[in-house]
């Protein structure tokens, strides 16, 4: 079940970013340096941002979106066509 809801949105804000960082270190392979814990795999499995392959988290494109927002300004701003006087 999907929803226009952003995944953080029924969250505290301290718990969102900590999670937001735990998809940061899962992307950026620095797991082996910090663990992320338990739960926070466990959260972001069940919004589908997380997946497990062979018993390693990878972030899902759904996780990405959230990660790496997209510049949806540029994309859905039209530009005004110019009207210079040469």
């Amino acid at each position: 079940m999907r929803s226009d809801r952003p995944p953080f949105a029924n969250l505290s804000l301290e718990r969102a970013i900590e999670l937001r960082w735990t998809l940061r270190d899962i992307q950026t392979d620095r797991l082996t340096l910090m663990p992320a814990s338990d739960d926070d795999l466990n959260v972001l499995t069940e919004l589908g941002l997380v997946e497990f392959q062979d018993g390693v988290p990878v972030v899902t494109s759904a996780g990405l979106a959230v990660v790496e927002p997209t510049q949806e300004v540029e994309s859905t701003t039209e530009l005004a066509p110019s009207n210079s006087e040469d």
